[in-house]
Formats: C-alpha cells, sequence, structure tokens
C-alpha cells in the first residue's frame, strides 16, 4: 500500500496519518474529517469564546490540532493548575476537615490525644509495695530473733545459779524503774551464826564502808526481807571482797535453797591475801513474790565462805 487516501486491502492497513508524510501529501492524502485525525470522531467546531465552563452546557475552548487552548474562560484555572469549581471538598471553606483526629487512648498528639497508661505511677508503686515486704520481713526477722534470744536466755540459765562472766557490768544498767527497787547495806541486814560488822578494810561500798566480817564458818548468814511490787523475775547484786582466792555461799529464797551456790569469785584478780583490792560483785537470777520476800546469803557444808559482804540490791527482769 501507497501512503494517502488509495485504499487498503484491509481496514487495518489503512494508514489515518498518511497526510502527515511527504510521499502521502505528495499522492494527495488530506487529514480525515473526524476530530484529532481519527476518522468518525465528533468534533463540534464553535466559535472562540463561546464556551464558557460552570455554565449549563459549557463546553472547553478549542485550538488548533496539538495546541493546548489559550483561551481562559470564566471560572477555568490556568492550565495545570486545579479548577476552583473541581477543588476537593476540604480545601473548599467549610469542606470536610483534613485533620485526622487520634483514637482517645492512643499516642497521638493535639487537644484529642488519649493518654497511655501512667508507666511512671505504676513503677513507683511497685516500688512501694517491694519496700513494704522488704521491711516487714526485716521487723518479723527482729522481733523472732529478739525473740528466740529471750526464750534461750530463759531455757538456758537457771533462776537459782545464772550469773555473770563479768559482773563488773551488772550494776551500769539499772533502769528508772529499777532505781525504785531497794538497795541493803551491810549494817542493815539481820546477821546470824558469828557474822558481825566491820570496816577495818577500805573499799566498801556500803554507807561509812561497814561490811560483813565473820562469815567463813558453817551456820553464818545474812538475811533481807524485801517488798516488790510484782511477782516475776529479778537479778539479784551482791558486793563483796575476797582475799585474791575464790569464795562461795548459799543462796536461798523464800525457805527455798537455790541448786547452784552462790559463786563469790576473784573478778578483780586481786593478789593472794589482798583483801582490798578483791572488792567486786556479782549477780543472780530470782523469782520472787509480791510483797515481802526473804533472801538469805549463807555460809553452809561444802561452801568456802571466805569472804567480806557489802552490799545487795535488785533490778526488775534477768539482766546483768
Amino acid at each position: 500500500m501507497t501512503p494517502g487516501n488509495n485504499g487498503a486491502s484491509t481496514p487495518e492497513d489503512d494508514d489515518p496519518f498518511g497526510y502527515l508524510y511527504a510521499d502521502g501529501q505528495a499522492n494527495g492524502a488530506q487529514p480525515p474529517s473526524g476530530g484529532y485525525g481519527y476518522p468518525g470522531s465528533v468534533n463540534r467546531v464553535r466559535t472562540v469564546g463561546q464556551r464558557q465552563y460552570g455554565q449549563p452546557g459549557a463546553q472547553a475552548p478549542t485550538a488548533p490540532y496539538g495546541q493546548v487552548p489559550q483561551q481562559q474562560t470564566h471560572g477555568q484555572a490556568p492550565y495545570g493548575q486545579t479548577n476552583a469549581h473541581y477543588a476537593a471538598p476540604e480545601t473548599v471553606p467549610g469542606g470536610a476537615s483534613t485533620t485526622r483526629q487520634s483514637p482517645a487512648g492512643s499516642g497521638g498528639s493535639g487537644p484529642g490525644r488519649g493518654r497511655g497508661p501512667n508507666t511512671k505511677g505504676l513503677l513507683i508503686g511497685a516500688i512501694a509495695v517491694v519496700a513494704a515486704v522488704v521491711i516487714g520481713i526485716a521487723v518479723a526477722m527482729t522481733g523472732g530473733n529478739s525473740d528466740g534470744n529471750k526464750n534461750g536466755a530463759q531455757s538456758g540459765s537457771s533462776a537459782s545459779a545464772a550469773q555473770s562472766t563479768s559482773p563488773s557490768q551488772s550494776s551500769s544498767q539499772q533502769s528508772a524503774d529499777d532505781s525504785k527497787l531497794p538497795t541493803i547495806d551491810a549494817k542493815a541486814l539481820r546477821l546470824e551464826g558469828g557474822a558481825t560488822t566491820a570496816s577495818d578494810v577500805k573499799g566498801a561500798k556500803a554507807d561509812g564502808g561497814v561490811y560483813v566480817t565473820g562469815f567463813n564458818a558453817v551456820g553464818a548468814a545474812v538475811t533481807w526481807s524485801v517488798d516488790v511490787p510484782a511477782t516475776g523475775q529479778y537479778t539479784l547484786h551482791t558486793g563483796y571482797g575476797v582475799p585474791g582466792v575464790d569464795a562461795t555461799a548459799t543462796l536461798t529464797i523464800n525457805g527455798t535453797a537455790q541448786t547452784s551456790p552462790l559463786k563469790l569469785k576473784n573478778w578483780a584478780q586481786a593478789p593472794q591475801g589482798d583483801w582490798e583490792k578483791g572488792w567486786t560483785k556479782t549477780y543472780n537470777y530470782i523469782q520472787l513474790n509480791k510483797g515481802t520476800n526473804t533472801i538469805r546469803v549463807s555460809c553452809e557444808q561444802g561452801n568456802q565462805c571466805n569472804a567480806n559482804l557489802d552490799q545487795l540490791w535488785l533490778t526488775k527482769g534477768w539482766s546483768n
């Protein structure tokens, strides 16, 4: 087939654009009568400026083939720009808002933003719970140890024989209540079995330096009648002096002899024969009744009683 409109063997072999080529034009090819070079297309020609957009039945202005219409009509935006008539709803005043609102409780920002979980508050609460548990455990352990020590002291010590290995601490821990409990000097004690008072050896704590001597004989004894405000546990403290040698005596409470002797040791570590440097003290755990009680210290068979007795006093509870 040759360029032009000289026919074709089949419709698809017909070249509708033959008029665009030089050889086609030489053969008399003419542009088709349709619009935009396509046969049969509709091309309604109007005078330039006749069509106006935005009016019923308005059509876009036409221009020569292959050129963009330059004539702008009423309501039409420049080429390449959005026509206000066809603007998106959100760009028109009063149109839909383009701002997305975050759902409540989300992590978005702005007035509608919901608050997330308060992790800081949860952390503080967790720490407070852990601290309370730790404090409770510590208090429970402290109370348990305290009770255990107390029970151990009661079960491991006899009221009749408990004595300090460091008697010098005995009177330093008296409480305000202990100060109300009685103390008795040697000269106020009831003496028996040849026991008497003297003041020759210096260093006795009793009033006037008076002490009980002549105690180193079977049957010698001192007795103290004492009133206490309540039934319970008490500690009996004894002030005495020995000549650098350990001694013993028998302790009797309300007519009942205690199972272990009253130990009058040389806690002062005085040289043998030195009475003046032998002053010291010891203590025993005892049980007394409310009201008047009788405390007796005596030299019995089996005792080594070579000691001078100075003072007796009580403190509440079992302590040294």
